[in-house]
């Protein structure tokens, strides 16, 4: 996902333009700290205490330039109007999140209020379309039936949330000013993997066939996440 996105703001901006970017539900900051590494200016919007301590953790580590240039916020991102005037942003993060809000269309009006015209609306999200395949590929018969009609799943962590539908979340995004511009398929063929699984000797080759997956049809399709990249009107 971070080629993906890295992809996107390639073709949107000067190479080396610094860029004001949020990331909204940061978790423990792997996104933000890799672009505030790249030269941008990051803000993290987290709500969760673990989370937030984990991610400051983390920039404690770090270079005096790249803390100046990353500020953690304590906040829950359907509060972005709360926190920011509109067109704050050049790039606005949010992957992961809209799993856990039952109505997500106020959070992503929001999202793209602070955005700065032209601006990057990056959005990762649960694939409806695809909610039988990890189940059928793993034998569950009755749940990959019992798959097909709903938006609604356990994740790993036994949690109860949503996925999105690419076509709904189209509407969506042209609804509130930053139409789809791309979309991606995100693990394809790692979805199944068992949580801690070795990492090969050399990722290269599964890396590349994730990403080639994830621009080509029909496969990006039944990705086990949809990354969408949607640009500020």
């Amino acid at each position: 996902m971070a080629r993906q996105l890295d992809e996107q703001i390639a073709g949107r901006y000067p190479v080396g333009q610094r860029l004001r970017v949020l990331d909204v539900g940061m978790g423990q900051g792997t996104q933000a700290l890799r672009l505030a590494r790249l030269g941008h200016q990051v803000t993290g919007l987290e709500q969760d205490a673990t989370m937030i301590a984990a991610a400051r953790d983390a920039l404690r580590g770090e270079p005096e330039g790249i803390r100046e240039r990353m500020q953690i916020m304590e906040g829950d991102g359907r509060d972005t109007g709360v926190h920011f005037p509109p067109g704050s942003f050049d790039v606005v993060l949010c992957h992961g999140v809209l799993m856990y809000v039952q109505e997500p269309d106020p959070l992503l009006a929001g999202l793209a209020r602070v955005l700065a015209p032209g601006g990057l609306l990056s959005l990762l999200v649960r694939n409806a379309d695809a909610l039988a395949m990890r189940p059928g590929l793993a034998g569950d018969w009755a749940g990959a039936l019992g798959a097909f009609d709903t938006t609604a799943y356990r994740n790993r962590l036994g949690l109860d949330v949503r996925a999105d539908r690419r076509e709904t979340l189209t509407a969506t995004l042209a609804g509130i000013g930053a139409p789809l511009h791309a979309w991606y398929g995100v693990r394809v063929f790692t979805d199944t993997a068992v949580d801690g699984s070795d990492v090969p000797e050399d990722p290269e080759p599964l890396l590349a066939a994730e990403e080639r997956a994830g621009r080509t049809d029909p496969y990006r399709g039944v990705a086990a996440l949809l990354h969408l990249c949607g640009v500020r009107g």
